[in-house]
């Protein structure tokens, strides 16, 4: 793996608020990330997902009509359990229980705003490194059945 194949990742980011859309924009592409599209509209998320096929959400939970914990509840029914996608929860909630859903609804990692620029990044990078090991896992070892993975029964 090296840098240029994690930079060619895709990044959905799902937030209400336009600025936060064109914060996460920019660090992304400081970092030399070009696949990155965005909506405010979490409604449209499944069908993004469909369409754009991303490596790493990035998601909001505070949002009208639907909010991220509707959206993490139902990608858990998209994602295959033979599949890895994460889910980098940034949100103003920074309340236990709320921490506790979002994990618990299948994010991978959590951020409160207002979050460090660096550390942010740094999650990125992270779950982007694992999304790629766990697909290059099941390309040379499609027998191997992974953590949480059950076999069909004969």
């Amino acid at each position: 793996m090296n840098i240029e194949q994690l930079r060619a990742s895709k990044i959905l980011i799902i937030d209400d608020a336009e600025a936060n859309l064109r914060l996460l924009e920019e660090l992304l592409t400081k970092e030399g990330f070009e696949q990155v599209i965005s909506t405010t509209d979490a409604t449209k998320t499944m069908d993004l997902v469909n369409a754009f096929q991303p490596d790493l959400i990035l998601l909001d939970l505070m949002m009208p009509v639907l909010d991220g914990f509707a959206v993490l509840d139902q990608l858990s029914h998209h994602i295959g359990r033979h599949d890895f996608l994460p889910v980098l929860v940034l949100t103003a909630d920074a309340t236990i229980a709320a921490r506790r859903k979002a994990l618990a609804l299948g994010a991978k990692d959590f951020l409160t705003k207002p979050f460090d620029h660096m550390e942010a990044m740094l999650r990125v990078w992270n779950l982007l490194e694992t999304r790629w090991l766990f697909n290059q896992l099941k390309i040379h070892q499609p027998a191997l059945q992974l953590p949480g993975m059950h076999t069909n029964p004969p």
